[in-house]
């Protein structure tokens, strides 16, 4: 035991002097932290921030792989842009088609409601007697074989309209030429009305069809010039939450936060430049 306390008292002052140093230390810093805590809580800050941040080398490398990226995706669009255009263009010729094919529909029903008024105000006169004989009932159904298949030849009534009238299903050839001619006529004006709406139809299904496809070049169109020409975002800096000092701990209305311990980072405006087609 004596040799223990011999070889330990020695340092026994060198020790205390150690930790009355470091005691020392440590209540100079709480002092400092208690009398200017934004100060040190500011170059804490400034240091984490700083160590945090990517060096120049890796921010140019991150850049320049973010550049490579950004072109090759602007690339892939682009290509696509170009064939949303071809197939807009397309769609284009095909509306503009089906257009002109409603507008022909138009006219010829037109025209076959002017023959069907005309025969219409014809049909209220008194018919011409003719002699009911086997000879005019023949050239009655010939009359009527003839009109139907002028009228098929011109693609104003169906093969199957045509069968129905060459077998006499609901049709009457012994009735008077007259007659027959206007019941051909509104057979004809009906079919060119059926086909003027279908015509109408396609005509606004090939419209809706050419406005989509110019939308989507169009979207691919900007969407390849903002890859190439991205908006600039602000850099945000790093924020530290916490460190903060007696003043930071103040009580605050419910649901808000000391502005001194987080900040809000303003919103970055976003959108996209308009690019003529």
């Amino acid at each position: 035991m004596q040799t223990v306390f011999s070889s330990v008292l020695p340092d026994m002052p060198a020790a205390a002097v150690i930790w009355l140093v470091l005691l020392a230390v440590a209540a100079t810093v709480v002092a400092a932290l208690i009398v200017r805590p934004s100060r040190f809580r500011s170059e804490l800050v400034d240091r984490i921030s700083d160590a945090a941040r990517p060096s120049s080398i890796e921010r140019a490398e991150r850049a320049r792989v973010r550049d490579q990226e950004r072109i090759r995706y602007a690339d892939e669009v682009a290509v696509a842009a170009s064939r949303a255009t071809a197939t807009a263009e397309r769609s284009r010729a095909e509306w503009l088609t089906a257009q002109e094919e409603a507008e022909a529909a138009w006219q010829a029903y037109q025209a076959a409601e002017e023959d069907f008024r005309r025969l219409t105000a014809a049909a209220a006169l008194p018919l011409p007697r003719t002699a009911r004989t086997p000879a005019e009932y023949a050239d009655r159904e010939r009359w009527l074989h003839r009109a139907a298949m002028d009228a098929q030849w011109r693609d104003e009534i169906t093969v199957r309209q045509l069968s129905d009238i060459l077998g006499g299903n609901g049709w009457d050839p012994s009735r008077h030429p007259v007659e027959q001619e206007l019941l051909l006529r509104r057979l004809v004006r009906d079919n060119m009305a059926a086909r003027h709406r279908a015509a109408a139809q396609r005509e606004q299904a090939a419209w809706q069809t050419a406005e989509l496809a110019a939308a989507a070049a169009q979207s691919l169109r900007d969407e390849a010039f903002a890859a190439l020409h991205p908006v600039a975002e602000p850099q945000t800096e790093l924020s530290i939450v916490g460190f903060a000092g007696p003043e930071a701990t103040r009580e605050l209305p419910t649901g808000t936060v000391s502005p001194e311990v987080t900040r809000e980072l303003p919103p970055v405006a976003r959108g996209r430049a308009a690019v003529a087609a």
